[in-house]
């Protein structure tokens, strides 16, 4: 097969993924995933809302449970679990993923991310109450839980856990490592480090496999430090463009509320939105960054030491707030308050410029590719996690280090081709993986119920 017929054919299962993806993808599941948010929300009488600042609490300043606490079971602490699942949601979505929603839905897209973020922590409760409660010890000793644990012996249904964790690891190739390291070549090619794509497969690619031998402790370990370091400085170049706008910070605000409700109109490079575009954007860009109901962080929960389900998935749901009301919304205000949104950039592009307009120099363009590499890197290891389980739940711990093995050549080949093709794919396993889990975390509603009534009643009791 010629060069020729090879990129015929790759484009032409590019063009059905992508026609399958506007189905998987589609308002119905758009609603499903927000819905089930919803759902929870009122279930729980708005739990995320009332326990916000203790979930903090326990998550930043906490950290772990008691030294005593009676069988408090797991591989790692609630910091190193919430970090190693903030690892994989806190990656290019935060950067590319806001700047796309803007750039399609104006800025009150951005709104529409709250939303889904706000209603998204109940999801995210709900699958790490599910995830701690019914997950295993493995024969080595270790934790194994989320969806395909809480499918199979709270549903009963092996099938549908085993449908979900093919479709999860081969997700992890997609969305968890080539387009990842894709986009870290991509950022450090550019000025001003001119790096070439192989350096940077080979460096990725030894960085990976350091981390990945010592399984999830060394994960946790690394993504404790790592994921803090690289949201302070991303956050810290951020700040400094907003304090330099600082007057203009309300009027953003109320530029965002009042963009989320009506039309934005073109304005220089900006072609104009209607609101479905706000809501749509919005919505499907929020849903991506924090992944609240694809089902993939509760695997991360599950590994927490820990002797209560509901203290976990209280830390656990501070992953969406910290990714999407925080971090997303920096740089959704950075991109508003330099006017970059109207500049007809889209992407990591669109960000870029609104940083290079914000600070002095390439100081700008610097940060966010440097926070392009790390946010990417760290997806890379929380999702070689997820993988990693996903595939021991289908074929047992024998296929682990194999699976460890072929995940960081892949890192390595990401970097180098293109990737149009693990893109599409990726975004359908996603959308499969979500389906199975959602239907679970729907059927299974009362018992994170009643293992939330329990905990709150202790919690009153001690006063």
């Amino acid at each position: 097969m010629n060069g020729t017929t090879g990129g015929g054919l790759q484009q032409t299962l590019v063009d059905l993924l992508g026609r399958a993806n506007g189905v998987i993808w589609g308002p119905v599941m758009l609603i499903l995933l927000v819905g089930t948010g919803v759902y929870y929300t009122v279930l729980l009488r708005g739990l995320q809302f009332r326990a916000l600042g203790h979930s903090l609490w326990l998550a930043l300043v906490k950290r772990r449970e008691d030294a005593d606490a009676v069988g408090a079971a797991g591989d790692i602490s609630h910091f190193q679990a919430l970090m190693t699942a903030l690892a994989a949601t806190v990656g290019t979505g935060n950067i590319a993923g806001v700047a796309t929603a803007i750039a399609a839905g104006g800025p009150g897209a951005l709104f529409w991310m709250w939303v889904t973020g706000l209603f998204g922590m109940a999801t995210k409760y709900a699958e790490a109450v599910l995830a701690v409660k019914y997950r295993v010890t493995d024969a080595r000793g270790q934790m194994s839980g989320g969806p395909m644990y809480y499918i199979e012996r709270g549903l009963g249904w092996r099938w549908l856990g085993m449908t979900f964790a093919l479709f999860g690891a081969v997700a992890a190739f997609g969305i968890g490592n080539m387009v990842q390291s894709n986009s870290v070549a991509d950022a450090l090619r550019s000025h001003p480090f001119n790096l070439s794509p192989w350096l940077t497969g080979t460096v990725m690619v030894l960085a990976t496999a350091l981390v990945l031998l010592g399984g999830i402790r060394s994960i946790g370990r690394v993504a404790s430090v790592l994921v803090p370091a690289m949201i302070v400085i991303y956050m810290t170049g951020a700040l400094v463009v907003l304090v330099i706008n600082w007057r203009g910070i309300p009027d953003i605000i109320a530029f965002v509320l009042r963009d989320a409700f009506s039309p934005t109109a073109a304005i220089g490079g900006f072609a104009g939105a209607a609101l479905r575009d706000a809501i749509r954007y919005g919505v499907a860009r929020g849903v991506f960054s924090n992944e609240s109901g694809l089902g993939s962080s509760p695997i991360a929960a599950a590994a927490a030491r820990t002797s209560d389900p509901v203290t976990q998935a209280l830390v656990s749901m501070t992953q969406t707030f910290i990714d999407t009301i925080v971090v997303c919304s920096m740089t959704g205000f950075v991109i508003i308050a330099t006017g970059s949104w109207t500049s007809g950039k889209t992407g990591s592009n669109l960000t870029t410029v609104a940083f290079n307009h914000g600070l002095p120099g390439n100081s700008g363009g610097a940060i966010v590719a440097i926070g392009l590499a790390l946010f990417a890197y760290s997806t890379i290891l929380g999702w070689s996690y997820y993988g990693e389980k996903c595939i021991e739940y289908l074929l047992g711990e024998r296929s682990i280090v194999p699976y460890r093995a072929l995940f960081c050549v892949m890192v390595g080949v990401g970097a180098v081709v293109k990737v149009e093709l693990v893109w599409a794919l990726a975004d359908a396993m996603n959308g499969l993986m979500a389906l199975p889990n959602l239907l679970a975390l729907l059927l299974l509603g009362k018992i994170v119920k009643s293992e939330s009534d329990r905990y709150l009643a202790a919690r009153r009791r001690q006063g």
